[in-house]
């Protein structure tokens, strides 16, 4: 299955998602992240990660005589690359943004349906942001945005530390002036 097959699909995505910043899962404990998502669909979709190499088995261990493997995801390998982007047509472009939007709107559904969740304090943000930029200046504020995100991309989990969803979306909404 090529790569975009394999990642445009929303509980794909949520997996993915929920393993990022080297965190190790069972697929039990990926299921109890997923609580709007049947396990035996976790089950198939980290088996279809894991014979692609998305996924990687970090340990095993035998519980109750049958063996429990905590996967790893392989960053290299969960990316659609510039070269890949390149090649896709206007038709899997849609399908790679309806399923990674439909993952966010899964997630956000997954929070809001928590008893402790609190969007107000915990300042949850959905706003959008009409900005007119040159060519030069796009590259300076996708610069700018890598330069802020990247270094806490590395945070690990830690006391009074919350895991967020990021998602920054970014194209052109209108073609450029005249």
């Amino acid at each position: 299955m090529d790569t975009l097959k394999l990642l445009a699909h929303p509980v794909r995505v949520r997996i993915v998602n929920a393993l990022r910043g080297d965190r190790t899962l069972t697929t039990a404990g990926l299921a109890g992240r997923l609580p709007d998502v049947s396990k035996a669909t976790v089950y198939r979709h980290v088996e279809l990660l894991a014979s692609a190499g998305v996924l990687e088995v970090a340990g095993e261990q035998r519980v109750r005589g049958a063996v429990e493997r905590h996967y790893r995801l392989r960053q290299d390998r969960a990316v659609i690359d510039l070269e890949a982007a390149r090649k896709m047509t206007p038709e899997d472009h849609r399908r790679a943004f309806a399923s990674a939007v439909a993952a966010l709107v899964a997630e956000f559904d997954a929070y809001l349906g928590r008893e402790e969740s609190d969007p107000v304090a915990d300042q949850v943000g959905y706003r959008q942001h009409a900005v007119w930029l040159d060519p030069a200046e796009l590259q300076t504020l996708i610069a700018e945005l890598r330069a802020a995100i990247a270094p806490r991309l590395a945070n690990e989990a830690g006391p009074g530390r919350t895991r967020y969803l990021l998602s920054p979306i970014l194209f052109p909404s209108e073609p450029p002036a005249e």
